[in-house]
């Protein structure tokens, strides 16, 4: 199960991940917002990382105008590594490399075809495993 969130900055951008997401029968769990009616990210950050660090959700998708603020408000939750990524390069590496469980996107800066891309390789990459990542995983953590 992934968990989605949004602000009203990725809204419309949300709308097409959830296209993609039933196209290709994954299922996720929707934490909102339901419109382009100004809201706080924070809000859908702390939701939607609070699904995955508790083991509800698997993986994220958090979509603010830029990606930045909902990452960063993400990141304040113990065991969550979000990353905002512009490219499906970025999607894979943090997947591979750092364990990433939600990818961050901005609505404002991205189109929804590079969105679907990234989604698509950070839900299809797997962690390497590889012990100098897991060792560098453990000093952020720690």
């Amino acid at each position: 199960m992934i968990a989605i969130g949004c602000d009203h900055g990725g809204y419309e951008l949300k709308k097409e991940i959830l296209k993609y997401l039933d196209e290709k029968g994954i299922e996720y769990k929707d934490f909102g917002c339901d419109s382009l009616e100004s809201v706080d990210y924070p809000v859908y950050a702390k939701k939607v990382a609070l699904a995955v660090a508790s083991k509800e959700c698997e993986k994220g998708i958090l979509i603010c105008g830029t990606g930045i603020g909902i990452s960063i408000a993400a990141n304040k939750v113990k065991g969550i590594r979000a990353a905002l990524c512009t490219d499906s390069y970025m999607a894979r590496l943090t997947r591979e490399h750092n364990d990433a469980n939600i990818v961050a996107m901005g609505g404002r800066v991205i189109g929804a075809g590079v969105a679907v891309d990234i989604v698509d390789a950070f839900l299809n990459t797997e962690f390497s495993g590889e012990k100098r990542h897991i060792d560098r995983i453990n000093m952020i953590e720690d």
